[in-house]
C-alpha cells in the first residue's frame, strides 16, 4: 500500500510512494539504538561542530528545500525560504548554548556532595505535520539530538520529499548513520514504534485528536511524550493601541502560511471604542494581499493543503453567516485550479459561531468587540486551546497585567505570536503537554539524574 502526493496549487499528482514495511521500520529503530550507544558519548564540542555544518548545509540547499515545501504543501516561496533559514539559525543557537543549558548543577543538601546531571534517554520518535515541513522537524530534532539522543522521524504523507530532505541534510552535514532517520510508513507501524522497547520517548506536533491517541499509547508504555497541538490564538487590540500597526500585523498574522499555523492569529478581540477603525484598516490590508502561485516571490497567500481544507473554510463562513455574521471581504473559494480560498474578514461575530470555538486552519478572520479588559480576557480564554496570544497596546504595563490573565503558553505584547529558539514554546489546556525550544525544551528528553555522595559513617 502507499499514497500519492498532490500539488495543492494545480491539483496535479506529484509522485507516488510505497509505505516502508513494518520489519524495515523496526530495523531502522534497531540501527538508531545502536547509533545511540556511540552518539551519547560524543562531547558537546563534537556535536556543536556537526550542527554548525548542518546550518551550512541548510543554507547551501535552501532554495531547493524551500521549493519542495512549496510544491508539496503550497507555502509561499518567500516564507519557505525563511523557514529553512530559521532552522539553520536554530542549529547555531544550540551549538552555542546547549552545553551551558545542560551543565551539571551543584546542590547543597545533607551530604558531602550533590549534583544534578542531564543524560540522554535514547531513541526519540517524532511524528510531525505538513504545515511547517522543516521547522516542525528541526524545532524538535535539534535540541533532541544535541542533547545526545537519536531521532526517528515519521513525517506527514503530504510532504515525503521534505521528510527525506531532512534526513539528507543531517547526512550531508556528516552526522553518523542512525542519528537522524526518516521513515515513510503508515499509522500501524508508527503505533508499533511507540510501543516498542527500542523507543524511549515520543514527540508529536499535530491535532488535539492525534495527540490524545499518541499520549494514550505512550501512557500504556510509560514513556515520556511532548505534544504540541492545536491553537485558537486570540489577537487582542486595546483602545490605546496603534490601530494601523495592529491591523497590518493582524493581516499577516492571520494569513501566514496560508492561515495554516497552530500559532496563527485566529480570533480578533478588539476593544469596542476602536473596533470600527480596526475593522476598516484590517479589511483593507487583507484585501491588499496577493493570492496566487506560491512559487512567485510576490505571493502572500497560496493554496490550502487540500480540498478538505477548502470545504472546512466554506463551512466556517456558512455557519457564521447563518448566525448573523457579515462578510467584509473574501468568503469563498477562488476560481480556477488549486485549493485556494480568498482571505476573509467576518464582522458581527458571536461566541456561538464555530469560527470562534474551533481551530480555523485557513485564512478566515472573525472580529469580536468587547468593552473592558476583564471581558477581553474572558473572551480570549473562552476556548479549549491555550497555545499563544498577542496583545496590542500603547501601555506596556497594561499589556503585562492582561498577559497574566491569558491562559496560554506564550503571550506577545505588540507582536504577532512566533517561536524563537531562545524561548520556550508550547501550550496549556488542549494545546499540548511539555515544551520545545530554549533550555526548557532541551531538558524534555533527558534523564535529570541526582548524584549524591556522603562521608562513610564509622
Amino acid at each position: 500500500m502507499g499514497f500519492t502526493t498532490i500539488n495543492p496549487a494545480t491539483e496535479e499528482a506529484i509522485a507516488s510512494y510505497e509505505y516502508m514495511p513494518r520489519d524495515k521500520v523496526v530495523e531502522a529503530a534497531k540501527k538508531a539504538k545502536e547509533s545511540f550507544s556511540l552518539w551519547k558519548k560524543t562531547s558537546f564540542a563534537e556535536r556543536g561542530v556537526l550542527f554548525r555544518k548542518l546550518a551550512a548545509v541548510l543554507r547551501e540547499h535552501k532554495e531547493r528545500y524551500a521549493k519542495l515545501a512549496v510544491l508539496e504543501m503550497g507555502k509561499p516561496l518567500k516564507q519557505a525560504l525563511a523557514e529553512v533559514e530559521k532552522c539553520a539559525w536554530t542549529c547555531e543557537v544550540y551549538a552555542d548554548n546547549a552545553e551551558q543549558w545542560l551543565a551539571e548543577e551543584a546542590v547543597q543538601a545533607d551530604g558531602k556532595m550533590h549534583k544534578v546531571v542531564c543524560e540522554p534517554l535514547g531513541v526519540i520518535f517524532s511524528i510531525m505535520p505538513w504545515n511547517f515541513p522543516y521547522w516542525q522537524v528541526f524545532r524538535f530534532g535539534i535540541p533532541t539530538v544535541i542533547a545526545g539522543n537519536v531521532s526517528i522521524l515519521k513525517h506527514s504523507n503530504v510532504v515525503p520529499q521534505c521528510a527525506m530532505a531532512c534526513e539528507e541534510a543531517f547526512r550531508l552535514a556528516g552526522f553518523p548513520e542512525g542519528v537522524f532517520t526518516t521513515v515513510i510508513t503508515d499509522h500501524t507501524s508508527a503505533a508499533g514504534l511507540i510501543k516498542s522497547s527500542l523507543v524511549a520517548g515520543i514527540s508529536l506536533t499535530g491535532s488535539t485528536e492525534a495527540g490524545a491517541r499518541v499520549a494514550a499509547l505512550a501512557g500504556k508504555s510509560l514513556k515520556k511524550c511532548v505534544l504540541e497541538l492545536g491553537g485558537s490564538d486570540p489577537f487582542i487590540v486595546l483602545d490605546d493601541a496603534d490601530v494601523d500597526a495592529a491591523a497590518k500585523n493582524a493581516a499577516v498574522g492571520r494569513t501566514m502560511n496560508n492561515g495554516q499555523s497552530c500559532i496563527a492569529a485566529k480570533r480578533f478581540i478588539v476593544e469596542k471604542k476602536i473596533a470600527g477603525s480596526f475593522i476598516e484598516k484590517f479589511t483593507a490590508y487583507v484585501k491588499a494581499l496577493k493570492v496566487g502561485d506560491p512559487m512567485e516571490m510576490t505571493t502572500d497567500v497560496g493554496p490550502l493543503v487540500n480540498e478538505e481544507g477548502v470545504k472546512r473554510m466554506e463551512a466556517f463562513v456558512a455557519d457564521a453567516v447563518s448566525k448573523g455574521a457579515s462578510v467584509l471581504c473574501g468568503g469563498k473559494r477562488k476560481e480556477g485550479k488549486g485549493f485556494f480560498f480568498e482571505p476573509t474578514v467576518l464582522a458581527d461575530v458571536k461566541p456561538t459561531m464555530d469560527v470562534m470555538k474551533e481551530e480555523v486552519f485557513g485564512p478566515v478572520a472573525p472580529v469580536f468587540a468587547a468593552s473592558s479588559d476583564e471581558k477581553i480576557a474572558a473572551a480570549a480564554n473562552k476556548t479549549e486551546f491555550g497555545l499563544g496570544a498577542c496583545i496590542w497596546t500603547g501601555d506596556e504595563g497594561r499589556g503585562l497585567r492582561l498577559a497574566k490573565e491569558i491562559e496560554a503558553g506564550g503571550v506577545f505584547i505588540n507582536s504577532t505570536v512566533k517561536s524563537d529558539p531562545r524561548m520556550p514554546f508550547g501550550g496549556v489546556k488542549k494545546s499540548g503537554i511539555g515544551r520545545e525550544l530554549s533550555k526548557y525544551g532541551l531538558k524534555e528528553f533527558v534523564n535529570i539524574k541526582g548524584i549524591n555522595a556522603y562521608s562513610v559513617n564509622k
